[in-house]
């Protein structure tokens, strides 16, 4: 904890569509990030207008942060969660509710799987089953397909991992069958655990446009889920945080594309895919570019970065809690209310629009812009800078601090945390139009500016 700063817990919480050139491939490769609201995913609702589903992540983004907070403030576990046995690991991570999907080809022939995909955690699992007892998880609401379950049995370079691994040893408190072979009970931050045995298989990536366009990595570990208790609204999750069993990590080591990744988040109003880019794509090299040491993290599977102050106009605020996550599935911006309250003094200054009532008081601060003039909400909202540790400076442009949550309402998208909620978050709204790149062998992260459906199409998969 180091005062008059705070420390960002970067929990990216993505989900994607896989697509992807060779192995080794200088040039790396991209896959799609499909929203959990885009009208390819499963979880679209075409009752719902556009409004009606930003109003619903703001209701996520609520729940999410609650849980968060649980996670942070209790160390590893929810506070509420049951005692996972002794064969168990208990992590501080989230696994819903989420904001985006990813498809992932598993195993020979390959399965298409639509999972999670989550910076904050490390396992890689999938619903599977060899005729075991498998109770499917997926939420089956009005137009959500069943769950897919992968067969191992109908994989030929399937096979279980030992007790004796590496892989096994990074699951901490992982217990072993008589067969000597990795079992695991992986609990999440909302009391929901999934358990299996550790597997491996050749994941296969492809942009489904040819054969060359396809990487194939062997012998990926992963979790082969046979039960879960709690609800898990997709096929699986796949990990992205920087430990030894997420899908990164998995990558630099049995690849030439190293630990890095990045992302290019679509604001919601545009009809686009955003993408999450791998290897030498990840760089980060935008102009205004601006890279920010990674410094511990109170959970392990975060990334944490430093905040030092928050700057609009000719005011600047310091943060006095230590402690805020950076994540893309939670849709508001958290901040303690050293820095939100003068922040939304000086914003109500600063913007000349009529102020409006806030849908179900969930939000600070809004504006009736029923009558604005093209332009004119633009020219009146201020930026607003995020000044990182390492002299990197992140701007916020209106897209990022606001968002219209009705017809004819603008409300302010940053939020202040609570003594229930007492952890900072960076949502991904506040994300929207930035080229973020993480490199876990340097140990940095990089934000720039960016037209990301111009600069960054996303491939198109099959869902």
């Amino acid at each position: 904890m180091m005062a008059g700063t705070t420390a960002f817990l970067l929990l990216v919480s993505v989900v994607l569509t896989a697509c992807t050139p060779h192995v080794g491939a200088g040039h790396g490769f991209s896959v799609e990030f499909i929203h959990r609201d885009d009208a390819r995913s499963p979880y679209h609702d075409p009752a719902l207008t556009a409004h009606e589903r930003v109003l619903a992540a703001v209701r996520r983004s609520t729940a999410r942060a609650a849980v968060i907070a649980r996670s942070c403030v209790g160390g590893v576990a929810d506070a509420d969660a049951p005692a996972p046995s002794g064969d168990g690991v208990v992590t501080g991570v989230v696994s819903r509710p989420f904001e985006y999907l990813m498809a992932v080809n598993v195993g020979t022939p390959s399965t298409r799987m639509l999972a999670i995909a989550d910076t904050g955690s490390d396992l890689v699992w999938l619903n599977c089953t060899d005729d075991l007892d498998l109770s499917p998880s997926r939420a089956n609401g009005k137009n959500v397909p069943p769950p897919v379950l992968f067969y191992p049995a109908n994989s030929t370079t399937f096979a279980l991992v030992g007790c004796e691994s590496g892989a096994c040893r990074a699951l901490q408190d992982a217990s072993c069958t008589p067969a000597n072979n990795c079992r695991y009970l992986y609990s999440y931050g909302d009391g929901s655990r999934t358990s299996g045995l550790l597997s491996t298989d050749t994941f296969t990536f492809d942009e489904g446009r040819s054969d060359d366009a396809t990487l194939r990595v062997a012998k990926v570990n992963f979790g082969c889920s046979t039960q879960n208790v709690g609800t898990f609204p997709a096929d699986g999750l796949v990990g992205l945080g920087g430990g030894a069993l997420s899908l990164v990590t998995q990558l630099g080591n049995d690849t030439s594309l190293g630990r890095r990744f990045s992302y290019c988040l679509v604001p919601y109003s545009v009809n686009a895919s955003s993408a999450l880019n791998f290897g030498a794509r990840a760089a980060v090299t935008d102009p205004g570019a601006a890279t920010t040491p990674l410094v511990q993290s109170e959970v392990e599977a975060y990334y944490t970065v430093e905040l030092e102050s928050v700057k609009v106009g000719n005011s600047t605020f310091e943060p006095h809690r230590s402690s805020a996550i950076v994540d893309s599935g939670t849709t508001l911006t958290y901040l303690d209310r050293g820095v939100l309250d003068p922040l939304v003094e000086e914003l109500t200054k600063q913007i000349k629009l009529p102020r409006a009532e806030s849908p179900e008081k969930l939000l600070p601060l809004c504006f009736d812009v029923s009558g604005a003039r093209d332009g004119q909400v633009e020219a009146t909202v201020p930026d607003v800078t995020l000044q990182l540790g390492g002299g990197a400076a992140v701007t916020l442009k209106p897209e990022n601090t606001f968002v219209v949550v009705q017809e004819g309402t603008m409300c302010l998208a940053l939020v202040a945390v609570s003594e229930q909620q007492p952890v900072s978050i960076i949502g991904n709204i506040a994300q929207q139009n930035m080229h973020v790149g993480y490199d876990l062998d340097k140990r940095t992260v990089t934000f720039a500016p960016a037209d990301c459906a111009t600069s960054y199409p996303a491939p198109h998969t099959s869902v």
